[in-house]
């Protein structure tokens, strides 16, 4: 066997393990390390000196022996050597209170008198930090944010002996990282956080919050992007800052003002025409407003206030679309609702009103922007009266004659309906017909028409019409005189009343007959003693004739439809008055009167002849009046012979008559005047005488 070892020293520098050197046996080519506990022991071969017994238990008396081995076999257990493991190591419970402090603590290690503790930079940096205590925890303070520190603890025993040691790495939380900028993207409502970079910092959150409602983006990078932020809204914006030690205290809070949100509650109204007023409700963060006016022509107007309303100008008949932004400093708010308001339709232009009768009236007017209905509405007389069309013209009609009209055309559109700021336009009707009540016949051609007026301030014109030509008068009351109407015509006699609105229809027709003319020519012929043909000349107009002659001693009259008539009963010798009349044939007389006609002078009665002796005749008679003078006269084969007496005398002698002829004897009256019509002196009775 080989020789037995000799230790020359034992000693325990951890808690599990005991470290033997010896003196080297020659041979041996392995040692056994044996240290015992009471009944337990550990084992363990090495090669050489020194060797280590691993396995054993902290503070604790082990006898330790070494054995050489060689081929031959084990030596005997070298002499003992007593010794005791250290104290263990405690272990450590670290955390970093803050960015500049760590807390360490342990539980109790058996045994051990006193704890020593350090601490320092792991990157070599500053002092070391040492503390011994005999107490379980301890606290470095004013350390540096984010560094990382390698914490070394040991506990020693009564005696002064450390034990093992324990070495633990902790980090400090980071400090809060500093110059925080916050970048908004006004058109996507997110922004970016940015900062300054925190030693010892791994990650970042960034933290949003407005009231309840709280945002985060957590980076390992030195800025992040917050999406999804509410317009309208003011947000309070901290960064802080994360390692494996803990967090930062949170930055002091940005504050963050998004854009407004779009205004709502938009109204758009016509205030007045011609005045669009714009108003809305006002939104939070809102510092002004701008409201875009643009007009389906492309005209585009804007209007910038801090209030909540504008004013525009606008037109008739355009569509407008209008949108209301709100600003603050972070920019413009997002697009709200785009409204489009259509005003009122144009008033329709050159407006013109063209009377076609007394109640009717032909509107036309230009068409105007904006309309797709025109509405003609007349109010005036017993109501109103309506007329709806597409087209540019209407025609009104059973208007009450005479009577004042308010006429206004309305323009329309199905999105704004009826403008209704149309001015009217002022127009009377054509006066009312009037009504013919009498005509009556004044004079000789002349005719007087009276008419119940029924209109105010109009002149009302008769006209009489017939073959013969046509007849007027004026005036402006109920009355008027036809003058010089001819005779033996017929006539439509009608009236008509004028104004500056117009003309009225015609009044019916009354038929109008004047008296027959009377002949302008009359004849009276005396055909015997007692009977005379009268004739005359057509008097237009006339059907029958009534002549008649009179005188105090009597009257001759005839009824004829001829143009002459035979009168009888004619006393001779006597001064007659001729009249005439001309009747028509529905009865209307013309009463003509002529030249007076005197009948033939009477004849002599008692006519005797005597024979004298120088072949002569002498003729007697009795005069039928004393103051008329006589003639007579003698008619035969060989010659006419004839003698008249002094005035006084009723008789006279024919002388020289030749013989041997038969003669016929007339004794006829001779007046200084003459007749009227020249009257033969075959009238008187004849007498026959026979020469000798």
């Amino acid at each position: 066997a080989p020789d037995i070892p000799v230790i020359d020293q034992a000693y325990s520098k951890l808690s599990n393990s005991i470290t033997v050197e010896w003196r080297a046996v020659p041979g041996a080519t392995n040692y056994m390390l044996t240290a015992q506990d009471g009944d337990s022991f550990v084992e363990t071969t090495v090669k050489n000196s020194p060797g280590t017994v691993t396995g054993l238990k902290p503070a604790t008396l082990y006898r330790v022996t070494v054995r050489s081995i060689t081929s031959g076999g084990k030596s005997q257990p070298s002499p003992c050597r007593k010794v005791k493991t250290v104290l263990a190591a405690p272990i450590l419970s670290v955390r970093s209170l803050s960015c500049d402090s760590i807390a360490v603590s342990w539980k109790a290690v058996p045994m051990a008198a006193g704890f020593s503790v350090s601490l320092m930079r792991s990157d070599g940096l500053g002092r070391m930090l040492k503390q011994n205590t005999t107490n379980t925890s301890l606290v470095f303070s004013s350390l540096d944010p984010g560094a990382l520190y390698t914490i070394r603890a040991y506990a020693w025993n009564a005696h002064g002996m450390p034990g093992d040691d324990f070495t633990y790495n902790q980090r400090t939380s980071p400090d809060a990282p500093v110059d925080v900028k916050v970048a908004f993207n006004s058109d996507a409502l997110r922004a970016v956080v940015s900062w300054v970079p925190t030693e010892g910092a791994l990650t970042y959150s960034v933290t949003v919050s407005s009231g309840l409602l709280k945002l985060r983006c957590n980076t390992s990078s030195a800025s992040c992007m917050v999406p999804s932020l509410q317009c309208g809204s003011e947000y309070s914006v901290s960064v802080t800052a994360y390692n494996d030690a803990g967090s930062s205290e949170p930055t002091d809070a940005v504050s963050l003002k998004t854009i407004p949100c779009a205004p709502v509650n938009i109204s758009i109204e016509e205030d007045e025409p011609g005045h669009l007023l714009v108003s809305w409700s006002s939104v939070s963060l809102g510092h002004y407003y701008v409201v875009f006016v643009k007009s389906d022509d492309g005209l585009e107007m804007h209007c910038n206030t801090s209030n909540t309303q504008c004013h525009f100008q606008s037109d008739c008949g355009f569509t407008y679309f209008i949108s209301v932004f709100a600003y603050n400093k972070a920019g413009q708010s997002p697009l709200g609702d785009v409204f489009n308001y259509t005003t009122a339709p144009c008033c329709p232009g050159d407006f013109r009103a063209a009377f076609i009768s007394s109640d009717t009236v032909r509107v036309t007017w230009a068409a105007v922007r904006g309309a797709d209905l025109y509405e003609t509405r007349a109010a005036g007389g017993s109501g109103v009266v309506l007329c709806r069309d597409t087209a540019t013209a209407c025609t009104l009609s059973a208007l009450q004659c005479s009577s004042p009209y308010n006429i206004t055309v309305y323009s329309f559109s199905e999105a704004r309906g009826r403008n209704t700021s149309c001015e009217p336009r002022y127009v009377t009707t054509a006066p009312c017909s009037p009504e013919i009540k009498n005509i009556s016949k004044e004079g000789l051609s002349v005719i007087r028409v009276q008419w119940q007026p029924n209109n105010e301030e109009a002149t009302y014109v008769v006209t009489a019409r017939g073959e013969a030509g046509l007849w007027h008068c004026t005036s402006t009351r109920n009355s008027c005189t036809l003058m010089d109407l001819p005779c033996g015509s017929a006539f439509s006699v009608s009236a008509i009343a004028r104004s500056p609105a117009g003309q009225s229809f015609p009044s019916y027709s009354i038929p109008l007959e004047t008296a027959p003319c009377c002949p302008n020519d009359l004849t009276l012929t005396q055909v015997t003693q007692s009977v005379t043909n009268i004739s005359w000349s057509v008097g237009r107009g006339a059907q029958t004739y009534v002549t008649a002659l009179e005188s105090p001693k009597g009257q001759a009259k005839c009824h004829t439809l001829q143009t002459y008539c035979l009168l009888g009963c004619i006393t001779c010798g006597t001064n007659y008055t001729v009249s005439l009349r001309a009747i028509s044939e529905t009865g209307l007389t013309s009463s003509c009167t002529y030249q007076g006609y005197a009948s033939s002078a009477c004849c002599p009665s008692g006519v005797k002849l005597y024979r004298l002796s120088n072949n002569g005749i002498r003729v007697f008679w009795r005069a039928s009046d004393e103051t008329m003078n006589y003639k007579a006269d003698l008619h035969g084969s060989k010659g006419n012979f004839s003698c008249t007496p002094s005035l006084g005398l009723s008789h006279c002698d024919i002388t020289k008559i030749p013989c041997g002829d038969v003669y016929t004897v007339v004794i006829a009256p001779v007046t200084d005047k003459g007749p009227k019509l020249t009257f033969s002196s075959s009238f008187c009775p004849k007498k026959i005488y026979s020469g000798t």
